[in-house]
C-alpha cells in the first residue's frame, strides 16, 4: 500500500501534470473570480462610484459587499477550482477519485470525521481558554441571525475550499512530483513550501510580517507528513476542514483573511501573543498530534515513508493504461 505509487497506475506523463496544473489554476484564479468581479461591478455602480476606485484589499471588499456575501463569492472560486481538478484527474490522467485520495480500497470516512471533530474540539478549547485568560483581547460579536447565515455558508462551502487545497497539494502535486522524482521527501518539501507561499498575500502577513510563513509552511509539512505516514489524505482533509470552519465560526479579526460574523472578535494588537500562536502550533501542538495519530493508526517505518524511494510497479499490458512516455 503506497499512496504516491497510485499515480503510476494512471496516465502520469510530465506534460499531463503541466497542462493539468495550468487548467486548474486558470479555473480557480480566473474563472472562479468572475462571480466576485461581477458582484463588485454591480455594487460599485449601485453606489454611483467609479470603477477605477474599486477596492482590492480584503477589508475594502468586505465593506463593499458585506462579510457573508464576500465569503460566499470567495469560496465559489475554490469550488470551481475543485471541480476543475477532478475533471483534470479524470479526463487527463484517467485516475479515480479514490486513488487520488487514498491508497486504501475505499476512502476511510471514519478517519476524515475523527480528524475533523478531534481537531475541532481541541482548537475550540484553545480559543475558549484564551478568551478566559485574556478577555480584554476580545469583544462579543454574536448576532444570531448573522451567525446562522455564516454557519450555513461555512458548513456548505468551506469544505470545498479546504478540500481543494488538500487535493491540489497533498493529492495532485504530491503524487505527481512523487512519481516524477521517484521519492517521497521532495514532494513533501515542495508542496509544503508552495502551500505556505500561497498564503503570502493574506493580510496576516502584512500585519505580522513574514515570520507567519513559519506557521503556514509548518502546517503544510504537518498535513504532508500525516498524508504520507497514513498513506492517504483522509486525516488531512478532516483536519483542514475543522481548522478553517471552527475558526470562522468562533473568532475573527480585522486583519485576517477570514473576516466573518463569528461569535468573538479579536481586538488585540498582534504582538508577542501572536508570535506564540505561530510557533506553539508548529513546534509543540503538531508534534503532539503526530504522536497521537501514530499510536492510533500504528504508524511505523517513518524514515522510509517520509524519505524513501517511490519505485514504479511492474505494469503489464492490461494494467498500463497508456502513457505516451513514462517518467
Amino acid at each position: 500500500m503506497d499512496y504516491i505509487k497510485q499515480a503510476f497506475y494512471a496516465k502520469h506523463d510530465v506534460w499531463r501534470y503541466i497542462v493539468g496544473l495550468l487548467i486548474i489554476l486558470v479555473a480557480w484564479q480566473f474563472v472562479g473570480a468572475i462571480p466576485l468581479m461581477i458582484a463588485l461591478v454591480l455594487a460599485v455602480v449601485k453606489q454611483g462610484g467609479n470603477l477605477n476606485n474599486t477596492p482590492t484589499d480584503i477589508a475594502g471588499l468586505v465593506d463593499l459587499l458585506g462579510q457573508n456575501s464576500f465569503l460566499v463569492l470567495m469560496l465559489i472560486s475554490f469550488l470551481i477550482g475543485l471541480i476543475s481538478l477532478f475533471l483534470v484527474v479524470k479526463f487527463i490522467h484517467n485516475q479515480s477519485f479514490t486513488s487520488l485520495t487514498t491508497a486504501r480500497a475505499k476512502v476511510d470516512w471514519k478517519r476524515v470525521f475523527f480528524s475533523f471533530f478531534f481537531w475541532g474540539i481541541i482548537s475550540s478549547a484553545m480559543v475558549v481558554l484564551d478568551y478566559q485568560l485574556t478577555p480584554e483581547d476580545y469583544v462579543w460579536n454574536f448576532d444570531l441571525q448573522k451567525f446562522l447565515v455564516l454557519a450555513v455558508i461555512g458548513i456548505v462551502l468551506l469544505p470545498f475550499q479546504t478540500s481543494f487545497e488538500e487535493y491540489l497539494f497533498r493529492g495532485y502535486l504530491m503524487q505527481g512530483i512523487g512519481v516524477i522524482a521517484r521519492n517521497r521527501w521532495l514532494p513533501l518539501v515542495i508542496t509544503s513550501v508552495i502551500f505556505g507561499v500561497m498564503h503570502i498575500a493574506n493580510p496576516e502577513v502584512e500585519k505580522l510580517g513574514y515570520v507567519i510563513m513559519v506557521y503556514y509552511i509548518g502546517t503544510g509539512f504537518f498535513l504532508g507528513i500525516i498524508t504520507l505516514m497514513d498513506e492517504g489524505m483522509e486525516l488531512a482533509l478532516g483536519f483542514h476542514a475543522a481548522n478553517n470552519l471552527f475558526t470562522a465560526l468562533l473568532v475573527t479579526a480585522d486583519w485576517t483573511a477570514l473576516q466573518t460574523d463569528s461569535i468573538l472578535k479579536d481586538i488585540s494588537e498582534p504582538g508577542e501573543m501572536a508570535l506564540g500562536e505561530i510557533f506553539v502550533p508548529v513546534f509543540i501542538v503538531f508534534p503532539i498530534l503526530l504522536f497521537i495519530f501514530s499510536k492510533m493508526y500504528k504508524w511505523n517505518n517513518w524514515n522510509d515513508r517520509l524519505f524513501g524511494k517511490v519505485e514504479a510497479p511492474e505494469l503489464d499490458i492490461t494494467t498500463d493504461i497508456g502513457n505516451d512516455t513514462n517518467v
